[in-house]
């Protein structure tokens, strides 16, 4: 079982981020989520996080599949990712300032924009997240900080998630 969950919230043409102020990642935009707690599944737990970061209350999100990651060729986690939607006439005002960081609508366009440096590494998995009905393993291989390598693999029914 894997210790974190990432969702992204769809609103048409938009997606929601969260700028972090801490790491990892921080200074970059990336989805909402964090920590599994104890007996808490992974769909409990980006539900709970989306409310705390977010104070958006979702019944349910579809599971996209995991999100790996070796560093200098030690395996060093995981997150289980979801994506959520929302209307299109949804009404959520940003950015906005929170403990975690600033959220803000962004498009897609911008963020897979190829000269956009400022997101996490979702130009690599969020576009088949959001078109592809298959569940992957998106693992990446970092060598001395960097992405070396990454590979997408297609995953099995995980009944853990639920």
């Amino acid at each position: 079982m894997l210790k974190y969950t990432i969702g992204f919230i769809k609103r048409g043409d938009e997606i929601l981020l969260l700028n972090r102020e801490a790491s990892t990642w921080m200074g970059s935009w990336n989805g909402v989520g964090g920590k599994l707690e104890a007996n808490e599944t992974p769909m409990e737990c980006i539900l709970r996080e989306v409310r705390e970061e977010t104070g958006i209350i979702l019944e349910n999100m579809q599971f996209k599949g995991i999100v790996t990651w070796k560093v200098d060729d030690q395996y060093d986690g995981g997150m289980y990712a979801f994506v959520g939607e929302a209307p299109e006439i949804y009404e959520y005002s940003t950015p906005i300032k929170t403990d975690e960081g600033i959220l803000d609508w962004k498009t897609i366009d911008w963020i897979f924009h190829p000269e956009n440096t400022g997101v996490a590494n979702l130009q690599y998995f969020l576009a088949e997240m959001l078109q592809d009905e298959e569940n992957y393993e998106h693992q990446f291989i970092y060598q001395e900080g960097e992405v070396e390598k990454f590979e997408r693999k297609k995953l099995p029914i995980l009944e853990e998630i639920y």
